[in-house]
């Protein structure tokens, strides 16, 4: 056995097998390792992105949050507001129909007021009639007496 030719033959075997290797079977490699190296970088580049979109959304919804507040509270100011304006409209309201109720009812005692006095005032006439027949100590004849009724009519 010679070492020499034993030696060159797995020289020649291994640069044969190294020469196979960088042809068919280191290119593969390199590639699978360049993608998974791409599909590494685009993942971490899409958690990036994503933090940053987490990152908007959360200032956007505090926004959103915000005007919400914002609007609610407006629109509670207004019915606040609105509900001032309704009870003083109330009270408007009833000052007017107390008002017209007090002057209705101001008339309708000037009107009894006056049917007392008319009343009154037939009653007197009778009375002074009475009293003057008994002065007279005569009966007037009924014209007579109507002028007489009519005369203290003015008068009174």
């Amino acid at each position: 056995m010679n070492f020499n030719a034993t030696l060159i033959g797995q020289s020649i075997t291994f640069l044969v097998f190294v020469w196979f290797c960088m042809k068919f079977i280191w290119p593969p490699i390199m590639n699978a390792l360049a993608e998974r190296k791409a599909k590494i970088a685009e993942g971490l580049a899409a958690a990036d992105r994503g933090k940053h979109e987490q990152e908007l959304a959360k200032k956007r919804a505090t926004e959103t949050l915000q005007e919400a507040k914002q609007q609610a509270a407006e629109i509670i100011h207004r019915a606040e507001k609105r509900a001032a304006d309704i009870v003083d409209e109330a009270k408007h309201d009833a000052v007017e129909e107390g008002n017209r109720v007090k002057a209705a009812a101001q008339a309708e005692i000037e009107q009894e007021v006056n049917r007392a006095r008319e009343t009154l005032r037939g009653q007197v006439v009778e009375i002074a009639t009475a009293g003057a027949a008994r002065i007279l100590k005569r009966e007037l004849d009924a014209s007579a007496n109507d002028e007489l009724i009519k005369d203290l009519v003015t008068r009174i």
